[in-house]
């Protein structure tokens, strides 16, 4: 019976080191709440320096977390940005939801491009969340919530779709199966796209064609999304919930990481590039990983 009851806390022991190991958060790890008061924080994006911009998305700004550990706003107002994403060049990218506009924002002069404002004539819903490909190309979601600061009327496409825009600014919609897409995130070797249906509870994933379409949909994950990113090893990250729940390539849940508020998107960066930031409710998180955010190729 002792031995019995021996080999089997052995073999717990062996389970638990085994997942310890699987997961990519540096041992000892904690959550770090860095700053807070904000009213709705959103769109983590790193620059090639590690800095970390964000939204407020209620109070108009993109703020800067540098990597120093100093606060500061970067544009205010910001066209009620939510999702951001950072260029081979170092622009960014800005979901300009006020408008439903998706801009381009050069740092250095802090001047805006519009570059899509519709679609067929139409407005879009309201662009949410966006992944830059390698060679220039971006994809973004554009669901549908409503609100109170519009100037507009009902929803005016046709579906709740992801679109890609070329390096030309040329627009098309790649997909429009989906009740409510949000998070978006790709490779870095631009072969492959995830998207989240937040409204339907699913993550799917794809080929991505040269010409900017989508192949092969299959669905990666029983979980929807409000943003997500991708590390190194090719775990995606997703914000559901208070946590961060991490799946492998394959689709297999490795870990999840508890966070106070609810979580909307997530990010790494820092000097070394192992800093997982979470924008969570009305707080701006850290935690400490093994590995580094997927490379730009």
């Amino acid at each position: 019976m002792l031995r019995t009851l021996t080999l089997l806390a052995l073999l717990m022991f062996v389970a638990h080191a085994s997942a310890q190991d699987a997961s990519p958060v540096a041992p000892g790890a904690k959550v770090e709440k860095l700053a807070g008061g904000f009213k709705f924080t959103e769109g983590p994006a790193p620059d090639a320096e590690g800095n970390i911009y964000f939204t407020d998305q209620p109070n108009d700004k993109i703020l800067k977390w540098s990597t120093d550990g100093k606060l500061t706003t970067f544009m205010e107002p910001c066209g009620r940005s939510n999702g951001l994403a950072f260029d081979k060049d170092g622009v960014l990218w800005a979901c300009a939801d006020e408008k439903n506009e998706l801009w381009k924002i050069n740092v250095k002069t802090k001047e805006k491009t519009v570059v899509v404002k519709d679609h067929g004539g139409k407005l879009l819903n309201g662009p949410n969340d966006i992944w830059i490909r390698p060679d220039g190309g971006a994809y973004f979601t554009d669901p549908f919530y409503k609100r109170g600061y519009w100037k507009r009327g009902p929803q005016e496409q046709d579906k709740r779709a992801v679109y890609f825009v070329s390096g030309k600014g040329e627009l098309k919609r790649v997909d429009g199966d989906y009740k409510q897409p949000n998070g978006i995130i790709g490779t870095s070797d631009g072969k492959t796209l995830y998207v989240a249906d937040i409204g339907a509870n699913k993550t799917y994933q794809y080929e991505i064609a040269a010409d900017g379409g989508l192949k092969n949909r299959k669905e990666f994950c029983a979980m929807g999304s409000d943003g997500m990113t991708i590390d190194e090893e090719g775990n995606i990250y997703l914000t559901r919930g208070r946590a961060v729940t991490i799946f492998d390539k394959t689709g297999k849940k490795v870990t999840a990481i508890d966070v106070p508020e609810g979580t909307t998107n997530v990010c790494f960066g820092g000097k070394d590039g192992k800093t997982l930031f979470i924008t969570a409710g009305t707080g701006f998180y850290s935690i400490q990983m093994k590995v580094k955010g997927a490379a730009r190729q």
